[in-house]
């Protein structure tokens, strides 16, 4: 159980995890009571679930409103962008086979643009691409579409230049690897993540169906291991089975996570719908009160 005081970052991240994994396929708004008794569980105080949605109204990602004594929270589209990803990625399928070929971006970005090239570096770690050295960097598949979008709607397609090539020499390919990835660091961390939530352990999962779980201890344990799980397939570059470490333990991970958070799914759903049938009603969202839609932030 985590405890009452909790930084922002990480109740922001819970809130992510309740909208992307229960509460956009059920409601097109949600009743912040709804929202205070979903995190109380989790170790969130009222005040600090109040803040935190104030917080993510004004920077963008909820959009509130109050109807009387009620306020209600609803996802942006910049949010559902954000969870349509996350969800992408916490359930992608095996890596794409590898035709041996790599593909190089080399970018030069003058220092008046320095802004521009650290995110073009955040960018490039954000969709795997591995630092081969300064302004050199590599992956075993083409560049997205997400990324070439990117590079003209900032105007940084004219410092960059992109690659196709075999490598010939003269280290083989898993030692070009861990030249431009950090896979030991990840690994550990994988195994990390498996000695805690593997059966067995004290956070096992296995027995939900016949130990006499409570929904609401189901519910905890299914966000607690998506928050644990959650980093991972944003600092995995998913790397074809060719190049990874022969003791590489993400496949058994993403196993582990996707067995649990399916093992966990009726019970949990039972608590949170128990929940949000208990919610006021709301006219819709487009209704209007005395004559105007009324909104909080």
């Amino acid at each position: 159980m985590t405890t009452s005081r909790q930084p922002a970052t990480r109740s922001q991240q819970v809130v992510f995890t309740l909208y992307g994994d229960y509460l956009r396929t059920r409601a097109d708004e949600v009743w912040t009571g709804t929202l205070i008794d979903l995190l109380g569980p989790l170790g969130f105080s009222a005040q600090a679930v109040r803040s935190t949605l104030s917080r993510m109204s004004r920077q963008g990602w909820l959009r509130g409103r109050r109807v009387g004594r009620n306020s209600f929270y609803r996802v942006t589209p910049k949010s559902v962008r954000i969870l349509d990803e996350g969800a992408q990625r916490l359930f992608a399928h095996a890596p794409k086979p590898w035709d041996g070929r790599w593909h190089v971006l080399a970018y030069s970005v003058p220092e008046r643009k320095r802004h521009l090239r650290d995110r073009l570096r955040q960018r490039l770690t954000w969709l795997g691409f591995g630092r081969l050295n300064a302004g050199t960097w590599i992956s075993p598949y083409p560049a997205p579409p997400e990324l070439v979008a990117w590079l003209a709607s900032t105007g940084t397609q004219g410092y960059v230049d992109l690659f196709e090539s075999r490598h010939l020499g003269y280290r083989d390919d898993r030692q070009l690897v861990a030249m431009a990835w950090d896979l030991g660091t990840l690994n550990k961390a994988y195994g990390g993540f498996l000695k805690t939530y593997a059966p067995g352990t004290h956070d096992d999962t296995t027995g939900v169906a016949t130990d006499g779980r409570s929904p609401c201890d189901s519910f905890v344990r299914r966000v607690q291991i998506t928050l644990a799980y959650l980093s991972f397939p944003y600092v995995d570059p998913g790397l074809p089975p060719e190049l990874l470490p022969s003791d590489w333990l993400g496949d058994k991970a993403a196993a582990l996570f996707q067995d649990h958070h399916a093992r966990l799914s009726s019970s949990a759903n039972v608590f949170v719908d128990a929940l949000i049938g208990q919610a006021p009603a709301a006219p819709s969202w487009r209704a209007r009160s005395n004559g105007r839609q009324e909104t909080t932030t």
